[in-house]
């Protein structure tokens, strides 16, 4: 454990000896309304006090019996109305959910007898009345009962939502936030940075429809994770959790042991209490997880061992290593001890530490810190026999926020979030590229279809540091409208640094000499001379980018009684901070083009110099920034007393990833055709317009039904171009001019009595469009291949998603069983060459895999201990079937672990220890066998 591991834990147990005691605040907050009415008369009932059970908050209803209770975490609490005169009114498990309305009328009768009590449950009607588009909010206590290991997973499970792409869009196009505030991997633009874990969330918010204007850098998707404080009580936890693989198809998932328990590690510690009185409270979680995987190599060959089954070996003596395959005499080394070796390792460690100060009734405040570490290899079915030498990826996030929260009156409130987050990511063997350790790259080989020595070369280096500024201010300014403002502004800073290594005798004989040496009975190589490439080489794209953005919004929430409706504008500002070249036949001037008389004479200025075709040569202009103003528009109508329609419309813009505005920041073009893609400070932002309409209905009491259709357009999506320079060559460079749609029908069901619940989710799912990714266009043009002259199915256009769960939980014991269920994804289907369709042009994604099918079950168990303290035990089996679901297949025969082989095929095969179908038979196109996780943990 390393020395900021050691610091994490001392932190939790300094936290644990400054007191114990907690209060609930959250960042994000929804609000309560309603209305008061005399049930005899039905007139509304002013001056009635509206109290939350356990805080000081309420309201007194106005002339017309109406309230309102602003900035309220999301929870779920007791409501309490009482006027002299009338009953006691309570209205037990209210849910208030992140940016949502929750609507509580209260029907009061006159009595006599004082202090009389009539309690009532709330409804779903109560949270859904407010909903104009498709917002899922699961609470943490659906959350914990679910089978999954992170929120990530309770992500997947949302209607709308295959595989992270959100309604069919690219997965660059989604925002993650937590506590509001954007935590997207800028650069690739296809996932978060900062991970908490499910412990920590208080609501999760995803919104996969149309969102409102507050929410921006999105297209298709929001999700915002809400996080816990500290509460007025001391708490904590701590568990370990420990997992193998248990299959019956050792065959393909070779080196399993059953007797193995410890093949995954995972331990959580959980602390949260007060610091000061009710004042300033904690909150503390970390995760250190240690996984093995499931995927196995066998170490036969070492990185410096040098095998060749192209040539026969010219060798004048006989060696150990000697390989008579028909009769032709080869050389192969394997000096590995033939162990197994773990493949698909990863290691991950997450903290999150908060306090939050309460020192005014109407004032909060926070700082929080999380920190996430991975750190994988790199895999693959090509490192089966030598799995050592891997390159390993390092990825490290570092987020800092403080957040200020103020309710200036019962009308309005604002927030204050200042963020600074760091991600470094690495990607190398040994850190320093000159290391002594890597060996020649002449071991570098492949025997039997697999790598049988070298190591993984490359070196790459990145780090973005992001600062966020965010100001937000909420009026209610009647009991009808609801005003909200806000201001970003975001400061990016992305430093990116490759490091390419050559051999300084490249080119000499020496580069590649090799001989026998019968001492240490091995190959040898004449020693590798390493130098880093210069800075003018294309590979070394070392540059330092400094882009910003603004943005600001306004909306208005109307609260009728039979209708919502959110109407609100949204400005975005990006200003990429670079310049570009205005001449793109020749963007680095490695052309240069002189002005010519009518004779062809190069002319001569006035110093004797000569003139330079500034037509034909590029200056460098500041490139312009880039403005959107987005129109958003929701509504919700409500049928009955137990049924809600919503419609909404949006216009929604998101500027492309950042390496798609920086790549090849010299605008270097190599000699060879297709050699690069250059990014276009000058790109534009992305666009979709998107509508849809939906339904919800409660069935019966606790039974729900939801109901969505929607379209989108998704317009100006990135690409790469061909461009030709002035001496023929061809190259790329970022811009907008791919398209695609999607449209589909979303279906929610849950029901919910005492401690049962079932929940099901069906997407059906069109997605089409010219290109699965921006490189697609340009990879096809580099194969000499057509271009696609209409829209194809994407590759994640799964046709149906379905997933169910159903969960049983009491106070001491809980068991959930879920089940997923997904249609086959489109491939390329590629006909062999004895085809008649080889001679056709087959499009992209013209076939389907087949679908899959995974059942989850995750159950825990109480024993009561001293006091409030009990141990508890888990279990999870993921994959409880044990299928072999196939996610990728082989584009010949449309499944996995197959290949279409000829008997020239195997005649040809040259190897000494495998034969060609272990070529083929990849355990990576399977998903993971069955896991079965035992844990035990204390909570107090």
């Amino acid at each position: 454990m390393s020395s900021r591991h050691v610091f994490l834990l001392v932190l939790f147990i300094g936290l644990f000896n400054l007191t114990l005691e907690q209060n609930v605040f959250a960042q994000t907050t929804g609000k309560i309304r309603g209305q008061a009415v005399d049930t005899n008369s039905g007139e509304p009932l002013p001056g009635v006090n509206v109290i939350i059970d356990g805080t000081t908050r309420g309201a007194a209803t106005d002339i017309n019996g109406e309230y309102f209770i602003l900035n309220v975490s999301p929870g779920k609490y007791t409501l309490r109305a009482t006027m002299m005169g009338y009953e006691v009114r309570v209205v037990t498990d209210v849910v208030v959910s992140v940016n949502r309305t929750t609507t509580i009328h209260f029907a009061m009768r006159e009595t006599v007898i004082e202090g009389e009590e009539v309690v009532v449950t709330a409804t779903k009607m109560a949270v859904k009345k407010d909903q104009t588009s498709s917002i899922r909010n699961v609470s943490s206590e659906q959350i914990n009962i679910l089978p999954v290991e992170n929120i990530g997973q309770v992500i997947q499970m949302q209607t709308g939502v295959v595989d992270g792409h959100f309604r069919g869009g690219r997965l660059t196009e989604v925002s993650y936030m937590i506590d509001g505030m954007q935590v997207n991997e800028s650069y690739a633009g296809t996932d978060q940075t900062v991970v908490v874990e499910k412990e920590v969330a208080q609501d999760l918010e995803v919104i996969t429809g149309t969102f409102n204007a507050e929410y921006g850098r999105a297209m298709s998707g929001i999700v915002n994770v809400v996080t816990k404080d500290g509460r007025d009580k001391f708490h904590g936890s701590f568990s370990g959790h420990l997992s193998n693989y248990y299959t019956g198809n050792n065959d393909v998932f070779i080196g399993l042991k059953n007797t193995e328990i410890n093949r995954n590690q995972d331990y959580k510690v959980q602390l949260e209490g007060p610091i000061w009185k009710n004042n300033i409270t904690f909150f503390a979680n970390y995760r250190y997880q240690e996984n093995l995987g499931y995927i196995n190599g066998i170490r036969r060959f070492r990185v410096d061992d040098y095998t060749d089954f192209t040539t026969p070996t010219d060798f004048e003596e006989e060696t150990p290593w000697d390989a008579y395959i028909k009769d032709i005499r080869y050389y192969s080394e394997h000096t590995g001890d033939e162990d197994y070796v773990p493949i698909n390792t990863n290691r991950t460690y997450s903290f999150m530490g908060k306090l939050t100060f309460r020192l005014t009734k109407n004032m909060k405040m926070s700082l929080m810190n999380t920190w996430n570490s991975d750190t994988r290899p790199s895999t693959g079915h090509s490192y089966k026999y030598k799995p050592d030498g891997r390159a390993h990826y390092y990825d490290e996030t570092t987020l800092y926020a403080f957040q200020l929260n103020h309710l200036l009156s019962e009308r309005a409130f604002h927030d204050f979030k200042i963020s600074y987050m760091q991600n470094d990511y690495k990607y190398h063997l040994y850190e320093d590229p000159l290391d002594p350790r890597y060996v020649h790259r002449g071991y570098a080989s492949s025997a039997g279809g697999f790598t049988s020595g070298g190591q993984d070369y490359g070196h790459d280096k990145r780090t973005l540091d992001d600062i966020n500024i965010k100001y937000d201010l909420t009026w209610q300014v009647s009991q009808k409208h609801s005003l909200k403002t806000g201001l970003l502004y975001t400061k990016h800073k992305l430093h990116n640094e490759p490091t390419y290594v050559q051999n300084k005798l490249r080119g000499t004989p020496l580069a590649h000499f090799y001989e026998y040496n019968p001492e240490t009975r091995q190959v040898e190589f004449y020693p590798y001379q390493a130098e880093i490439l210069p800075d003018s080489a294309i590979a070394m794209d070392i540059y330092t980018k400094e882009p910003y953005e603004f943005s600001g919004y306004l909306q208005d929430k109307m609260e009728f009684d039979a209708m919502v409706i959110n109407l609100g504008l949204r400005y975005d500002y990006f200003n990429p901070n670079t310049t570009y070249p205005s001449q793109r036949r020749n963007p680095a001037n490695q052309l240069t083009f002189y002005e010519k008389d009518e004779f062809g004479q190069i002319l001569i200025d006035a110093n004797g110099n000569p003139i330079l075709n500034q037509e034909r040569m590029s200056t460098y202009p500041t490139a312009d920034a880039q403005v959107q103003v987005s129109p958003r528009f929701g509504l919700s109508y409500t049928l009955g007393e137990a049924a809600v329609l919503h419609f909404s419309y949006g216009h929604f813009f998101q500027m492309p990833p950042l390496y798609a505005l920086y790549s090849n920041h010299r605008f270097l073009v190599p000699p060879e055709n297709f050699g690069t893609i250059q990014g276009d400070p000058q790109i534009q932002a992305e666009k979709t317009v998107q509508y849809e309409m939906g339904v919800w209905q409660e069935l019966l009491p606790g039974m729900g039904l939801e109901l969505s259709v929607y379209y989108k357009d998704i317009y100006d999506l990135q690409s790469a171009v061909v461009f030709t320079t002035y001496n023929q060559i061809k190259y790329g460079f970022y811009s907008n001019k791919d398209y695609g749609n999607a449209k589909g029908f979303e279906l929610k069901f849950d029901y919910i009595t005492g401690p049962l619940a079932f929940i099901l989710n069906y997407t059906l799912q069109y997605t089409r469009g010219n290109a699965d990714n921006p490189t697609s266009t340009f990879s096809r043009a580099g194969q000499s291949l057509d271009p696609v002259p209409y829209l194809v199915p994407l590759n994640w256009d799964q046709r149906h998603t379905l997933n169910a769960s159903i969960g049983y939980t009491k106070s001491n014991y809980g068991v959930t069983l879920t089940g997923y269920f997904n249609s086959g994804r489109p491939y390329t289907f590629t006909p062999v060459s004895v085809s008649p369709l080889s001679k056709q042009t087959l499009y992209p994604n013209n076939s389907k895999r087949p679908s899959t099918f995974t059942l989850d079950l995750r159950a825990n168990y109480d024993i009561k201990m001293l006091g409030t303290s009990k141990l508890r035990l888990f279990l999870s089996i993921y994959n409880l079937l044990d299928r072999k679901n196939e996610l990728y297949v082989n584009s010949t025969t449309g499944r996995a672990y197959t290949a279409v082989i000829y008997p020239i095929d195997i005649e040809t095969f040259r190897s000494n220890y495998n034969d060609i179908y272990d070529t083929v038979q990849n355990p990576y196109m399977y998903s993971t066998p069955r896991e079965i996780k035992l844990g035990m943990g204390f909570i107090f």
